[in-house]
């Protein structure tokens, strides 16, 4: 076995239980005050659909992404369904794997995904209700795949070594199999509303959106300005383009899509001691959490305080020694003030209800201009300006 096969291995119950630790980590960052420190007033509260929990799995770009799917529904005047969000995965996990194995390995593995895996499984694939795949074939009541991906993950890489001397077909169906046991079969038809579909037939006859509508977009100071550019986060393993904007785009962009009553999808860096899951609230302090006294620490979420002023310099050097890293996708629904008057998104997460807004977080424009790592819209939630600089029509 080769030495990195072997580091693989040992590393991969850590890799499947790292947004578990995540959520522990961040629901300890809590100051007893914070929700009667900041008075949050809600300018913009587009329909989305109820809370989820994504359990234990990195599932956080499906959650999301369907959730915005959703709301996109309610915005076209349907009636929004809750869309099975391990339906989706679990396509991912098929393209994924063929990747995987093309690849020799050589790229990375597990649930992790990014926005636009949502779309590009819509389009081939289809899609579900939650009530005919919910992911839940092994006794449990939430998702639980760290068993699921060691085996998954063992099985690829035992393909990879090629024993045979030469792979037969026969992996692939191997591999489903393993997820028809944990996930549940596929299910080629179903029944909705006295209704027969496919999965492609009821995502184009019942949610009805249509993918080449949506766009995804970044912002790196090191590529050109209004191109395309891959997405370099190891969570995109389709290597998928990016449209590179400046970073003031981002928060202009956001701001008109919500004024216009249009959701955004948004992948970003949960990591800094100034998100804050527990008290709902992240923002960008003026000093870094280590270069605070213990007693600024403390005080950290007891109401508002003032914000460092983010460059795209900034920006870049934080993606690119890993200050910034593709650690989660929420969905931005809204906007608020606090009572300082200073701007947020508000933020639907999928970790359940048990921070202090129930499921839901708020977040400066400061915040996301620093660490958005990408987010998707509705090419018609975008500026007229930024559209035709993008040559989108």
């Amino acid at each position: 076995m080769k030495k990195s096969t072997i580091i693989l291995s040992m590393l991969l119950p850590f890799m499947v239980n790292a947004q578990d630790d995540l959520v522990k980590k961040l629901e300890t960052n809590k100051s007893d005050s914070s929700k009667k420190k900041f008075v949050f007033t809600n300018k913009i509260n587009l329909e989305n659909s109820s809370v989820k929990n994504q359990g234990s799995s990195g599932t956080c770009w499906s959650y999301s992404t369907n959730s915005f799917l959703e709301s996109e529904m309610a915005r076209m005047g349907k009636k929004p369904i809750d869309i099975a969000e391990i339906y989706t995965a679990r396509c991912v996990y098929i393209d994924k794997a063929d990747n995987y194995v093309r690849m020799h390995g050589a790229v990375s593995w597990g649930d992790g995904g990014s926005c636009h895996d949502v779309i590009n499984m819509y389009a081939k694939y289809g899609v579900v209700p939650q009530s005919v795949y919910t992911g839940l074939n092994y006794g449990t009541t939430k998702n639980k795949f760290g068993e699921m991906q060691a085996i998954l993950k063992g099985m690829l890489d035992a393909i990879v070594r090629n024993p045979n001397g030469k792979l037969t077909p026969n992996w692939k169906t191997a591999f489903q199999r393993v997820l028809d046991t944990y996930l549940g079969e596929y299910p080629e038809t179903f029944q909705w509303e006295g209704k027969e579909y496919t999965p492609k037939t009821f995502a184009q006859k019942y949610v009805g959106i249509d993918p080449k509508d949506y766009v995804e977009l970044s912002s790196f100071s090191d590529k050109p300005y209004y191109e395309q550019t891959i997405l370099m986060v190891p969570d995109n393993w389709s290597w998928d383009k990016v449209y590179n904007v400046k970073m003031n785009d981002i928060t202009d962009a956001i701001d008109y899509a919500l004024d216009n009553g249009y959701t955004v999808a948004w992948a970003t860096d949960v990591s800094e001691k100034y998100f804050s899951w527990k008290n709902g609230v992240a923002f960008v302090p003026e000093k870094e959490w280590e270069d605070m006294e213990e007693d600024e620490q403390k005080v950290l979420f007891n109401g508002p305080k003032p914000e460092r002023k983010i460059t795209a310099k900034m920006r870049q050097e934080a993606f690119d020694n890993y200050s910034t890293t593709d650690d989660h996708g929420m969905h931005i629904v809204g906007s608020a003030t606090d009572q300082s008057g200073r701007e947020y998104y508000m933020v639907k997460n999928s970790w359940g209800e048990k921070n202090d807004y129930k499921g839901y977080i708020y977040v400066t424009k400061a915040y996301v201009k620093y660490k958005t790592t990408a987010f998707l819209v509705h090419k018609n939630g975008l500026p007229k300006e930024l559209k035709n600089k993008l040559g989108l029509r």
